[in-house]
């Protein structure tokens, strides 16, 4: 599995190749814009030249297969043909600009698209008759072919080459920030994990010393909570760390079953409820609701958004957990909602809430603002999603969408137990 910094650099690398190859491509295009500009004006110009000079002198320099000229006589009856200087192609002289010139007295330049060739005809009065030089520019026609050809094999061929050059200066340019980013991420996972078991030691240290003291018990509350808070800390580290390093591997984990993980984190906070007078209830349908995925990262997820949502509720209030099966253009999905009564959000801060280290203006001291941040990551790992809905003082509501398996018949199930402040309701009754 590719670490997600390095696919990013990876992409990265292809797409300064990428804008170097079109960068030189562009370049090229306007080159070759230019030199046929320069041709077409250059060649426009030696025709007109030729059929000046034909009319005036009664020849062309050029091949005399590619030039005609005619000489026309007045008569009263009109101009007639009185020689020509080779056989003609088909459709020539062209009788309508004779007649016009002949009636008119008017020079006339007209260009005939014919047999895959362009005709330049021009018509003029010329010692008392009528002139009319025609010139085949089909070797003119095919400079310019063989100009734009060339400019396009040349074009390609700078694309390609650009393309692999800008990838190959990309790579060497960008080599030292892969390291550094491979680095930044074994150190974090590295001090992470090696920081997991003291802090652990320490905090059980604390809550022993708690129940034990007998005299100013605030302070060694405030130290639990402390060491509490920087195993949260690290523990976001270090899973912070695992979904860099690999992305995509929770979709392909095992089934897990997300309405056995609700009532496992619902089950969890039920005493802490009860103390402070909150009520905690969870919904769940009668079968599993199983989601590819790793079970320890999503029981993660419903822990921190249970979390979450009593960091902003005050005494009294209410917090209710949905799991369901929904059906959505894309296929079944999983849903898990957690909704509150507490202090909520300006909605226009629905999507800043899961930024790293956003807090909001009553997070309080608990949050360091990873939690959500890191929600988001594992829940996009497993290919799902996570949208917040919230108003002030109107509560929020907490949505995780993410894709089904097949329901595996059987499975065991957790028995459903009623607690004081928690109602669990399954199909709509209540145990």
């Amino acid at each position: 599995m590719i670490p997600l910094d390095e696919a990013l650099v990876r992409r990265a690398r292809l797409r300064l190749g990428l804008g170097v190859g079109l960068a030189v491509t562009a370049l090229l295009a306007l080159a070759g814009g230019i030199s046929y500009a320069v041709l077409l004006r250059s060649q426009e110009a030696q025709i007109h030249r030729e059929l000046a000079w034909g009319a005036a002198h009664g020849a062309i320099a050029g091949p005399p297969a590619c030039s005609f000229i005619f000489h026309f006589s007045d008569s009263a009856s009109g101009a007639s043909l009185s020689r020509a200087n080779n056989p003609p192609p088909a459709g020539f002289p062209l009788w309508s600009a004779v007649d016009r010139v002949a009636a008119t007295g008017d020079p006339d330049d007209v260009e005939v698209a014919r047999d895959g060739t362009v005709y330049y005809v021009h018509t003029e009065r010329r010692d008392g008759g009528v002139v009319q030089v025609v010139f085949d520019a089909r070797f003119q026609l095919s400079d310019r072919r063989h100009l734009l050809w060339a400019f396009a094999l040349a074009a390609s061929a700078g694309l390609l080459a650009a393309t692999v050059t800008g990838v190959q200066v990309g790579r060497r340019a960008v080599a030292p920030l892969v390291e550094a980013l491979a680095r930044q991420r074994r150190f974090v996972a590295d001090a992470s994990h090696e920081l997991r078991t003291p802090i652990a030691h320490v905090h059980t240290r604390a809550q022993l010393l708690a129940r034990r003291a007998t005299a100013e018990p605030e302070d060694l509350q405030r130290l639990v909570l402390a060491t509490r808070r920087l195993g949260e800390i690290v523990d976001e580290m270090l899973l912070s760390a695992r979904l860099a390093s690999t992305p995509g591997e929770p979709r392909t984990a095992g089934p897990v079953d997300l309405a056995a993980l609700a009532v496992d984190a619902v089950e969890l906070e039920l005493d802490g409820a009860a103390e402070r007078g909150q009520v905690l209830t969870l919904t769940v349908p009668e079968h599993p609701v199983l989601v590819p995925g790793v079970e320890s990262a999503l029981r993660r997820v419903l822990g921190e958004l249970l979390a979450n949502a009593f960091a902003h509720l005050p005494r009294g209030g209410r917090i209710s957990v949905t799991v369901r099966s929904d059906l959505v253009p894309d296929g079944p999905v999983a849903e898990v909602l957690v909704a509150d009564t507490g202090h909520g959000f300006d909605p226009a801060d629905a999507e800043r809430i899961f930024d790293r280290f956003h807090r909001g203006a009553n997070a309080g001291e608990r949050r360091h603002g990873l939690g959500l941040a890191l929600l988001r990551e594992v829940v996009t790992g497993h290919g799902g999603t996570i949208t917040a809905d919230g108003h002030p003082g109107r509560g929020a509501v907490f949505t995780v969408r993410l894709p089904t398996v097949d329901s595996a018949p059987g499975r065991h199930r957790p028995r459903w137990r009623a607690r004081p402040a928690f109602g669990v309701t399954r199909s709509g009754r209540r145990d």
